[in-house]
């Protein structure tokens, strides 16, 4: 048996592991750099309360329901609100 003294130096790391670690602290940086300046960006409005149309005139489909000016549907039987 053979005594190993406890003051040896611990070795270097691999070469290869100290490059890795390098790219992962310059990627959180880059990434970090990048979260803060998306939170900076201000959110869309609320959108307002959506405006319904109802058609029920002789020149538009009968029964004809618009929310936002887009057709969602036609009311059945009605021809009026």
């Amino acid at each position: 048996m053979r005594e190993l003294p406890f003051d040896a130096v611990a070795p270097e790391p691999p070469r290869v592991r100290v490059l890795v670690a390098a790219l992962l602290q310059s990627a959180s940086r880059a990434l970090d750099a990048l979260a803060r300046r998306l939170a900076l960006v201000e959110a869309p409005a609320a959108p307002a309360e959506p405006q319904l149309e109802f058609h029920g005139d002789a020149a538009a489909p009968e029964g004809a329901l618009y929310v936002n000016g887009q057709l969602v549907g036609h009311v059945l039987g009605v021809n009026r609100l």
